[in-house]
């Protein structure tokens, strides 16, 4: 076998793994919850940097927590959804620094043979950008291979290491911004928390540092530590996959460039937003091509939306499925599903368990709950179906409810194929009315109606048979059955 050949093969048995550092406290986000915590774009930090690690090609993700408590281990744990690595949990139950803490990893990686470290905070770096100094690592063989950007602006160098590099241009130390002198501080190219290291190296000397004044144990320490040429460094084609969230000004900033990456990534996908800046496009939601998102939308959570849809202007989207062809103006639209063909709106809401067949219309100001709406039925304005299951082609009538809370418990209302409810009309539950029968305005319904019949009057009085529509129409009728 060639010398190269098995040089390749030997790279590619190696096992890595990736350690994502989320104990920290965060104590300059004032907040009552975990800093890791804390979203962007609709997700939180810990789980953009799992992703980032999953896309990047690792398939073992260790995330340091501060105990077995923390609601980090709630929000990253259980079955991991379909396509998503799980993680193992190490805990850190006192902040002794990023030293520490990947120390608590180690017995989670027993047989990797190179690791690669994150911080939790630091949700802007690229997967991309990952697998470059994973390849730059296996390739250069270094003891330590860390990631570094160019910062050229105040906002890109708050805060961050200094990287110093010796007469021939090999980095040699971090020096934190706060014991920088002035050259020192002038330095542009900055520290950006991601590290690839070699484990036959690094838990030795991760035994060798000394603790700071403040008894923590920085991994930064180790670039001083590591022998001569043994440091790789990669920069960062973007600046601010370096910025890490310390406070919520800088959880602002970083959200401000997620959502610009994510409205970037769908334009360039198909999908048109004639006003870009006034969309919002959370991190786990997808849009099919020719869609149109008009200004001041917001799409949440994990919403799916199909191709050539118009949605907004100002409508809100969130944990729903919309299919091809629909249209929501001026709507909410939440944990509730669409099928092809349905337009919404305007000034409607879909609450959650909302399920509208193919070729549903809802007018204005309409309301469905946990209900299923059938296909080519009409909703046109005014009206609210809570706990229901209303069949195909049926006709809803401007104010119409269903009367589904006796104060006490929720009931059902079925509605047949083909029926006509009548505006204003009640439908105390539970109740059914039949296939192709109908309720004339103003009918208060409290007892079943059977097929191709009608309920008139308050309380509704049944009729055994539907009249013709020529009779059931007077000059100048809406429609409505008398």
């Amino acid at each position: 076998m060639p010398v190269g050949w098995a040089f390749v093969c030997f790279r590619a048995m190696r096992a890595a793994a990736a350690v994502i550092l989320a104990a920290g406290q965060g104590t300059r986000m004032k907040s009552r919850i975990p800093k890791a915590l804390h979203t962007v774009s609709g997700m939180p930090m810990v789980a953009i940097a799992r992703d980032t690690a999953v896309a990047a090609g690792y398939r073992q993700v260790v995330v340091v927590a501060p105990d077995a408590q923390s609601p980090i281990i709630e929000a990253l744990g259980g079955p991991a959804p379909a396509g998503r690595v799980p993680c193992a949990f190490a805990y850190q139950p006192k902040p002794l620094g990023t030293g520490d803490a990947l120390l608590r990893a180690r017995d989670a990686l027993v047989g990797c043979d190179d690791v690669l470290v994150m911080n939790a905070d630091a949700p802007l770096a690229r997967s991309e950008t990952l697998a470059r100094l994973s390849a730059k690592h296996t390739e250069s063989g270094a003891a330590v291979t860390m990631l570094t950007a160019n910062a050229a602006d105040a906002r890109g160098t708050d805060g961050m290491g200094r990287v110093v590099r010796d007469g021939d241009g090999r980095a040699r130390a971090v020096v934190e911004e706060r014991d920088a002198d002035g050259d020192t501080a002038a330095i542009r190219e900055v520290n950006a928390g991601v590290y690839c290291f070699r484990t036959g190296w690094l838990w030795d000397e991760l035994a060798r540092i000394e603790p700071s004044a403040s008894g923590e144990v920085y991994l930064t320490s180790l670039i001083e530590l590591a022998p001569v040429g043994m440091v790789e460094t990669l920069t960062a084609d973007d600046p601010q996959e370096a910025w890490g969230v310390n406070t919520r000004v800088e959880l602002a900033a970083a959200e401000g460039v997620m959502r610009r990456r994510i409205r970037e990534r769908w334009m360039l996908e198909g999908v048109s937003m004639p006003d870009p800046n006034s969309v919002y496009i959370d991190y786990g939601a997808s849009i099919g091509a020719d869609t149109v998102v008009l200004p001041n939308t917001h799409i949440r959570g994990a919403t799916r939306i199909g191709a050539d849809c118009e949605i907004g202007p100002n409508s809100i989207i969130e944990d729903s499925r919309i299919g091809d062809r629909c249209r929501v103006v001026a709507s909410v639209i939440e944990d509730a599903t669409l099928e092809s063909g349905v337009d919404v709106g305007p000034f409607s809401h879909m609450r959650p368990g909302a399920y509208l067949e193919t070729g549903v219309h809802i007018g204005n100001f309409g309301e469905v709950k946990n209900s299923r709406i059938g296909r080519d039925a009409k909703m046109g304005h005014f009206s609210y179906i809570g706990d229901a299951r209303v069949g195909a082609n049926v006709n809803i009538g401007a104010g119409a409810i269903t009367c589904n809370y006796d104060g006490e418990r929720k009931h059902g209302t079925v509605i047949g194929d083909g029926a006509f409810i009548g505006s204003d009309t009640m439908l105390v539950a539970p109740v059914t009315v039949g296939e192709r029968s109908y309720t004339s305005a103003g009918a208060v319904v409290n007892r079943d109606v059977p097929p191709d019949s009608g309920a008139i009057g308050a309380p509704a009085r049944i009729r055994s048979k539907r009249p013709s529509k020529k009779s059931a129409e007077p000059p100048g009728s809406t429609g409505v059955p008398a």
